[in-house]
């Protein structure tokens, strides 16, 4: 039981690398397809994508830097318990801004009625990843606290004994 309680932080830190290298790729699509034709829904639907670009390349960026910092055993600074909680709550706070800031600025409710590849269900897709790794974020926050709360009851248990 002790692998499974210490070893969920790279399979959860995996999961929100790779759901923002998707990210990535969805919105910098968006971006460059109508930064070409120039026909943008409005000014906020293009500055909410750029924030979305900008989160996903964040996280890309510093959840890969984490695996392979978890990966490796590597003990400094940025690598710590505590670099990782304060990063995650960065992340979680700018995923679930953007997440909602979207689900206010993209038009056409749940794109029942529109083809499947309109900009309805890509924005749609957009907000549903945000909120993917909003919820990610918020998961490995809690149980990186709740590791961390049951390993010093338990380390304070072992060392009075």
């Amino acid at each position: 039981m002790p692998y499974i309680k210490t070893h969920y932080h790279p399979f959860l830190f995996a999961l929100i690398t790779v759901c923002a290298m998707a990210e990535l790729g969805l919105t910098a699509f968006l971006i460059s397809a109508g930064n070409e034709s120039d026909n943008w829904p409005s000014g906020r639907y293009h500055s909410v994508l750029i924030l979305f670009a900008f989160n996903a390349v964040w996280t890309t960026l510093f959840g890969t830097a984490y695996l392979l910092w978890i990966v490796d055993g590597a003990i400094h600074f940025l690598a710590s318990i505590a670099s990782s909680i304060i990063w995650l709550l960065v992340t979680t706070i700018l995923w679930g801004a953007a997440a909602g800031i979207m689900h206010g600025t993209r038009s056409g409710g749940d794109c029942d009625w529109i083809s499947t590849t309109s900009g309805c269900k890509e924005a749609l897709s957009v907000e549903a990843i945000g909120w993917v790794e909003f919820g990610l974020c918020l998961l490995t926050v809690l149980a990186t606290c709740m590791w961390m709360r049951t390993s010093k009851r338990s380390y304070q248990s072992s060392f009075y004994v």
